[in-house]
């Protein structure tokens, strides 16, 4: 059975990760003189089929899924996660409407009221689960594209854009995937502004009547920052703006009473999205969208045709979701929340932000380190021998080592190196290892 051929590799991978290396050991030339090889008239074998793939990528393949991978903002997948996503791809359904999928709308039902309740959000508020956080953040966006354009008369999903007043989005820093969002939904990124907190009241005034969306970050990409919802919230409401939040990491701090404080104010925002496989570590094709309005919400999702089956009492998860065929992806987030709880939850939260901290203290004080940024949360920043060139070139030999894996960001026109912890087999030995990692490159001068 080509299954058990695959989860004898997959067994083999998951027990090796502590000790490959963490980097891919082939190069581009390498993968592709493996793979691409002409397509056969005659079909294979599917236990052959799995045998020649896993050892063409053999060297291809990142240990992003083990604890020493720090670049980005990548998280594991827990085990019972990564059970429940391979039973989700052999149960083959199509979560589209409660008539073709009936366990996948509940289990997603259940998971989204779950969510609401950890993060803090709430209670009525309208929620999809999609492939990551820039289709979240385009699905929130086109809720509030609904609501700002229906306050003028408007119906944007029959009439479209033109001879509307253009929708400007104010932020002070926002990530690309709010940017792609806008250029999806057409509403233009020259109508972006970047603003300083402090701006904001004035950057509202300035245009009172523009129908406005103000994006604000619940865990800045470099620091870890978060913007003041208490004050900024209101203060955009006085004004008739929606407010949207992007938490692509930094939600899941409400799970946490430590770093709770930091969403102070949050709830009180119009939607909001975050990640599935960043912290709650599912596979990935997992974010998470969540909408105040939800008749804005359902109004610019929803589908109607006389072929499907419409639920009346269940929920239809294309009402809610930009995606038609879609996968079952709740079953893996219902699995993760059950294998953690609140409290196994709170725990690799708060265990991730002190390896964190660990690691930014323990390089920062190496000889030709700086810390350019302790972390809030999980996320912090180092620079080398105070130069962008040295920098880049002392991330790329703490690479090569292969004992762990860290990433490079600008920071207010400085190269530096990003420290980003969020993956549930991190260890303290793990730790240990990237500190003597950097140290061992630093040594060589």
């Amino acid at each position: 059975m080509p299954l058990e051929t695959a989860f004898r590799h997959a067994r083999a991978w998951l027990d090796g990760l502590d000790q490959r290396p963490v980097h891919a050991t082939i190069d581009l030339a390498t993968l592709r003189s493996r793979l691409q090889r002409p397509l056969a008239d005659d079909g294979l074998a599917p236990e052959r089929v799995i045998a020649d793939l896993v050892r063409d990528v053999e060297g291809g393949i990142l240990g992003c899924a083990g604890g020493r991978f720090f670049g980005w903002v990548i998280g594991g997948s827990l085990p019972s996660a990564l059970a429940a996503d391979w039973l989700t791809s052999a149960w083959d359904q199509n979560a589209a409407l409660y008539a073709c999928a009936p366990a996948a709308s509940v289990v997603e039902e259940v998971a989204g009221a779950w969510l609401k309740e950890i993060l803090g959000l709430p209670h009525a508020a309208s929620f999809a689960l999609v492939s990551g956080c820039q289709m979240a953040h385009t699905t929130c966006l086109a809720a509030a594209r609904h609501a700002l354009l229906s306050r003028r008369g408007w119906d944007v999903e029959r009439k479209g854009l033109a001879g509307v007043p253009p929708i400007r989005i104010l932020t002070s820093d926002a990530h690309g995937s709010i940017t792609r969002a806008v250029r999806l939904l057409g509403l233009g990124t020259d109508h972006i502004a970047f603003v300083k907190a402090h701006d904001f009241e004035r950057s509202l005034a300035s245009a009172a009547s523009a129908p406005t969306v103000v994006v604000l970050q619940a865990g800045d990409i470099n620091t870890g920052g978060y913007d003041d919802f208490v004050k900024l919230i209101p203060l955009a409401h006085r004004y008739g703006a929606w407010v949207h939040v992007d938490g692509a990491f930094g939600l899941w701090a409400a799970a946490s009473s430590r770093f709770r404080h930091l969403l102070n104010g949050v709830a009180e925002a119009d939607s909001w999205t975050t990640d599935g496989h960043k912290w709650l570590n599912v596979p990935y094709d997992c974010g998470y969208a969540f909408v105040a309005d939800a008749a804005a919400h359902r109004a610019c999702m929803s589908h109607r045709a006389d072929y499907l089956t419409h639920a009346t009492e269940a929920r239809d998860q294309i009402d809610w979701n930009p995606e038609w065929s879609r996968r079952a992806r709740g079953f893996a987030t219902y699995a993760a929340l059950r294998e953690l709880g609140r409290r196994g939850l709170a725990t690799l939260v708060e265990r991730c932000c002190d390896h964190a901290r660990t690691l930014v203290s323990r390089i920062g004080g190496l000889p030709g380190a700086q810390v350019l940024a302790q972390p809030i949360v999980n996320q912090g920043l180092l620079r080398f021998h105070d130069d962008d060139r040295r920098t880049e070139e002392v991330i790329e030999a703490i690479v090569a080592t292969g004992e762990a894996f860290f990433g490079a960001s600008t920071w207010r026109g400085q190269r530096a190196m990003r420290v980003s912890v969020c993956n549930w087999r991190t260890s303290d030995e793990d730790v240990e290892r990237a500190v003597r990692a950097v140290e061992g490159v630093l040594g060589r001068g």
